[in-house]
């Protein structure tokens, strides 16, 4: 077991992971207020949008505007997810430095995601990762259904392994594990990051995990102990993905800081300050507050002080 690092980083996807699920459309002007809100609570990587069609994500077809318009805080990254040349292009176009490219652990689902092979789509993302690192841009890269397909069933972490490494070879620093199903245990999650570390650095690797099997804590918790340092999140526990049905949203940034922070990991993120932008979107977006911690701060504070305005 590795050693449990003592300051983690939080990945924010909530205004591209998820929101890209969202039935009806978000206006601009929320999407900025969401991610200027979670900046100033201290989220240091915001994914804020995806350069991908409008027709598969509409929710994301007003990327561009929103970089041309987003305020850019010092010390703040604004990723964004681009699945060819035609998106990295629109991304340079609106000023991003680092961009996200993704592919899948399993064959069923990169055929229904991205209707191409796992080989094909490390070909096509080739010239990508090369136009991106030539004009300076940071990379991250992220492999979906890391333990489960909803096409092809179980998944086997030696596949994983070999696309994170392929997408190492690509030029990306970072590499995403996403459990996508929300269906990882402990053990399998377990399993996977021995895989891929012996691959890949630790240093190099972060978990992205769904919780829709009310797995998501138990498995950072288990990411924590093999020596991950990086996780991605979303306020409110936003999230789902188009393409993997039945998947739920993402870990709740507002439950992953409860817990870091009760383990004494530093994250420089003010939780009240996340709780208070989960229920705000929550209520943009008339759904219910579902990030447990958050909700339980705000309770807190709310029989001990005045009530905070959202």
């Amino acid at each position: 077991m590795a050693a449990r690092p003592t300051r983690v980083r939080l990945v924010e996807t909530g205004p591209r992971d998820g929101l890209q699920n969202e039935p009806m459309p978000v206006p601009l002007a929320v999407k900025l207020e969401l991610i200027e809100r979670l900046a100033a609570a201290g989220l240091t990587t915001i994914e804020a949008g995806a350069f991908v069609s409008p027709k598969r994500v509409p929710q994301m077809a007003d990327s561009g505007a929103l970089y041309r318009e987003l305020p850019r805080r010092a010390g703040v990254s604004y990723p964004a997810l681009v699945p060819n040349l035609a998106g990295l292009e629109a991304a340079l176009e609106a000023g991003l430095d680092s961009v996200a490219l993704f592919v899948s652990a399993s064959e069923g689902f990169s055929q229904h995601n991205i209707a191409c092979s796992r080989a094909d789509s490390l070909v096509r993302l080739a010239p990508v990762a090369a136009r991106a690192r030539a004009a300076g841009l940071s990379l991250r890269g992220y492999v979906s259904c890391i333990v489960a397909c909803p096409y092809d069933g179980a998944v086997d972490p030696a596949a994983v392994a070999e696309m994170a490494l392929r997408l190492a070879d690509l030029g990306c620093d970072e590499i995403s594990l996403g459990d996508t199903l929300g269906i990882a245990t402990a053990d399998s999650v377990r399993r996977v990051i021995e895989a891929v570390a012996r691959r890949l650095p630790r240093e190099r690797i972060a978990m992205h995990f769904h919780d829709t099997y009310g797995q998501g804590i138990a498995n950072t918790l288990a990411s924590l102990e093999e020596g991950i340092a990086t996780f991605d999140s979303a306020v409110a526990g936003l999230g789902g993905c188009p393409f993997a049905p039945g998947a739920s949203g993402n870990v709740a940034t507002e439950d992953l800081l409860h817990l870091l922070h009760g383990l004494g990991c530093e994250t420089g993120i003010d939780p009240m300050a996340v709780a208070v932008t989960g229920a705000w979107i929550s209520a943009r977006l008339g759904r219910p507050y579902a990030a447990r911690a958050g909700r339980a701060l705000l309770a807190a504070a709310a029989r001990t002080e005045a009530p905070i305005a959202l």
